[in-house]
């Protein structure tokens, strides 16, 4: 590790920042695109001001994203050229093979395509729009809104609900009606079957559970 570089915030284009996933929930990016517009110009200025890009310094002197890559698309889409990336570790020393290794090791990546099969890591998009949608990962961030689980600092946590949801409710559901595969979502969250995952929260009061999906679908709706 090259501590001169550990920790420090730099400003870079948007479009060179590398991803490691390979989809992101296009519903969700379509929600924060939605809350971006709403702000005024001052708020938006704060908001890039204060939020920056976890990223790790790789092979020939890329960023490479390790949260926010709904938050990257959207900025993207909205017109966004330039952010702030806080550098967590320099690891631009290491032979491409080792360095995804590493970022394995860290739990920084997540090779894995919209059906949730594991691909090469060459598979993984070399920019932040070209990331492909997965409509179980808006449907994981729209359970956890919804409280079906609790936020978790655990590496791709959303992912790991989206995979859980994928046995059980397909594609062609969450597009037809994302209200009624949400609610099927928060039934399954409940079920001891999810017990492994991370923020699960058990059962629940069905009641309060259904009062959060509607405010949420809600929202969802006007965006």
């Amino acid at each position: 590790m090259h501590q001169a570089a550990h920790h420090r915030l730099v400003d870079v284009e948007l479009l060179a920042l590398r991803p490691t996933q390979m989809t992101a929930g296009f519903a969700e990016v379509a929600l924060k695109r939605a809350e971006w517009a709403a702000l005024a110009k001052k708020e938006r200025r704060t908001l890039l001001a204060s939020h920056w890009f976890p990223a790790v310094l790789g092979p020939r002197g890329r960023y490479y994203i390790v949260d926010h890559h709904h938050l990257g698309l959207a900025l993207h889409e909205e017109g966004v050229a330039r952010v702030n990336a806080m550098v967590l570790d320099d690891l631009s020393y290491l032979a491409p093979t080792v360095f995804w290794r590493v970022m394995e090791l860290h739990g920084w990546v997540h090779p894995f395509d919209a059906d949730g099969e594991r691909r090469p890591y060459t598979d993984i998009p070399a920019s932040i729009p070209e990331l492909v949608d997965d409509a179980h990962r808006s449907l994981a961030g729209f359970l956890r809104t919804a409280g079906g689980f609790a936020k978790d600092t655990s590496p791709f946590a959303e992912f790991l609900w989206a995979d859980y949801l994928r046995q059980h409710i397909t594609r062609g559901q969450i597009r037809k009606a994302m209200d009624v595969a949400l609610d099927e979502a928060l039934g399954l969250a409940r079920s001891p079957m999810a017990r492994y995952l991370p923020g699960w929260s058990g059962a629940s009061d069905p009641a309060v559970a259904k009062m959060a999906k509607g405010a949420k679908v809600a929202k969802v709706a006007r965006r």
